[in-house]
């Protein structure tokens, strides 16, 4: 059994393993994992955090932020989830169950995210222990995994931007090789919407370019109070 399932209060873990619809299947269980699962998002940013800033020093917060991202998004928890072996585990409903609950990428992570709180407080509300638990897990995600999904989050969030403050239309790019020898290209990206030009930025790679350009988007908006 994983550590991070060796619980003193046995009803704490039984709490953060049950979701609502067994709950509401079930009357004479009052608990759901809904407030730990709350608490435990809060911990886990913290803690993903702090193990971000102690192992890259020389990142900015910019990059620190979306390498937190990268490893507290749904689907990674939930392949935490998986590793620490929380699948059948979880206590659903029978209607949950036959819609596919224990595969279930959102009651996957969720349930990480509770039974991560329900640990801290078994633990009287002392992190050291989660710490010792969840660096193995942060540490297993590639670094190429981690630059993928942090390469998509800045456009994305610059995407969502626009959509939500300006309407359903999509960030243009626009970008070009500036220069370098053919086996290392420099390029130059600018990110428009409706023709208006919002970021631009330089990489080895149009992908590179085209992040760095979203950065500089999303950069430029937090200093005008826009984000």
């Amino acid at each position: 059994m994983h550590q991070l399932l060796i619980f003193h209060n046995e009803k704490l873990l039984r709490q953060a393993l049950t979701h609502r619809s067994y709950v509401n299947e079930n009357p004479q269980e009052t608990e759901h994992n809904e407030r730990l699962e709350f608490l435990g998002d809060a911990i886990l940013n913290f803690l993903c955090g702090e193990y971000l800033y102690s192992h890259y020093p020389d990142k900015g917060e910019d990059e620190l932020t979306r390498r937190r991202a990268a490893l507290v998004e749904e689907k990674q928890l939930a392949k935490f989830a998986l590793e620490v072996g929380l699948d059948f585990r979880m206590r659903l409903g029978k209607g949950t169950i036959r819609d596919g609950g224990f595969q279930n990428p959102n009651l996957l992570s969720s349930t990480f995210e509770a039974v991560v709180a329900a640990y801290y407080l078994d633990s009287n509300y002392n992190v050291e222990p989660l710490k010792v638990i969840l660096e193995p897990l942060f540490d297993s995600v590639s670094e190429n995994i981690v630059e993928i999904r942090s390469n998509v989050d800045s456009k994305n969030r610059f995407q969502e931007w626009v959509q939500k403050e300006i309407g359903p239309t999509t960030p243009k790019y626009v970008t070009e090789q500036i220069g370098g020898p053919s086996h290392a290209p420099q390029f130059i990206a600018k990110v428009l919407v409706d023709s208006k030009e919002y970021g631009e930025g330089k990489g080895k790679s149009k992908k590179e370019a085209e992040k760095a350009a979203a950065e500089d988007a999303i950069a430029s908006l937090k200093k005008k109070g826009l984000l």
